[in-house]
């Protein structure tokens, strides 16, 4: 029930593999127990009992921080979402200010439900860098400039003293996507995170795989052009620094004047040829780059989110071309090249799936 939110009987069976009579049996201790609420539904025109989790178990927050602006989510154990804020962040923003200012929110929309922070079991966070999962910091320095060399999780848990699972946001989206977004009912799917910053999530065999040390997925510091511009993470010829949101904005500057991804994308879409250029460029990069991904872990789809894929086939177009044209596989074994369906609140999305997952719901509180 926490992977999947409401479920009738029938939905129950399909997904855990028990017989309809086990888990009508199941069902009804639960639901005596308090641990599952059960309400009249109807499925396909059939009278059906749908399953939750009870409202009153508890809230969780969702955080997702991204070089230029943070949202924040409060949900009950169902995921659905109750309350949500967003803001744009500074240029030369800092961990502690904006941890505070998390905070502050939080607490607020907590209050502005009528709720109070002891009803708040846990907390997802999600930032635009690789995550050591050992340490709870970023990986790498200068990827979220402001932030290195902070224990993320300890440091809002601190604040809120409410326990904190931190992750990185291509990460999460990609969570997100496959459990109610493009990538549903797949079981191996990479999904490119595209905007300030590119990054990759990868849903292996249904789960989500992080590597080793939970930084698996660095796609946009993959090298494509030796001896090419400096990238943020301080190595030449990524495809970040090629493909991402600033180079791609840095590139059309001297022909359209200063713009923000957003302007570029809505200026593309009205037929702005140079601004159309600038985009398929890109898509044609990040496709060729993403050759070799898909040549390794052989995905059945292939989701595009971010700020980026709001441009839609003017990017899809040309990524899609790109990969076609150099797959090892043959036309029928390349995969599906789609735009995410939760658009810029995949990251926070899966911030609060993994703040649910955190959740032990047999415990009595």
């Amino acid at each position: 029930m926490k992977r999947h939110g409401g479920l009738t009987q029938v939905e129950l069976a399909g997904v855990t593999g028990l017989s309809p009579a086990t888990v009508s049996n199941i069902v009804k201790e639960l639901v005596a127990t308090g641990a599952l609420h059960a309400t009249p539904s109807t499925s396909s025109g059939r009278r059906a009992l749908r399953v939750t989790l009870p409202h009153g178990l508890g809230l969780v927050a969702g955080v997702h921080v991204a070089p230029r602006h943070l949202r924040v989510a409060l949900s009950d154990l169902n995921a659905t979402v109750l309350a949500e804020r967003h803001m744009p962040l500074a240029r030369d923003h800092r961990a502690d200010a904006e941890l505070d200012k998390t905070a502050l929110l939080v607490m607020d929309m907590v209050e502005a439900v009528e709720s109070s922070m002891d009803e708040v079991l846990s907390v997802g966070l999600a930032v635009a860098a690789p995550v050591d999962r050992r340490t709870g910091m970023t990986a790498r320095g200068g990827i979220l400039r402001g932030w290195d060399g902070v224990p993320l999780g300890d440091s809002l848990s601190r604040r809120l003293d409410k326990p904190v699972q931190v992750d990185n946001s291509a990460n999460l989206a990609a969570l997100a996507e496959h459990r109610s977004g493009a990538a549903r009912g797949r079981s191996t799917v990479v999904t490119l995170d595209v905007g300030n910053g590119i990054g990759a999530g990868l849903i292996l065999d249904g789960h989500l795989f992080r590597g080793h040390h939970g930084v698996a997925g660095e796609f946009g510091h993959t090298p494509v052009l030796p001896h090419g511009p400096v990238c943020r993470c301080g190595a030449r010829g990524c495809l970040e620094a090629v493909a991402g949101a600033p180079a791609v904005l840095e590139g059309v500057r001297d022909a359209v004047g200063t713009l923000k991804l957003a302007d570029l994308v809505l200026r593309a879409m009205a037929g702005d040829d140079r601004c159309i250029r600038a985009i398929a460029d890109a898509g044609r990069a990040i496709g060729t780059a993403a050759v070799g991904l898909c040549n390794l872990l052989d995905p059945e789809r292939l989701v595009v989110t971010g700020e980026f894929a709001r441009a839609g086939e003017l990017l899809l177009g040309p990524l899609r071309h790109a990969l076609e044209s150099s797959l090892i596989v043959d036309t029928d074994g390349t995969p599906d090249v789609v735009q995410g369906q939760l658009g810029e609140k995949a990251a926070v999305t899966g911030a609060l799936a993994m703040a649910i997952e955190a959740v032990d719901v047999t415990q009595p509180r």
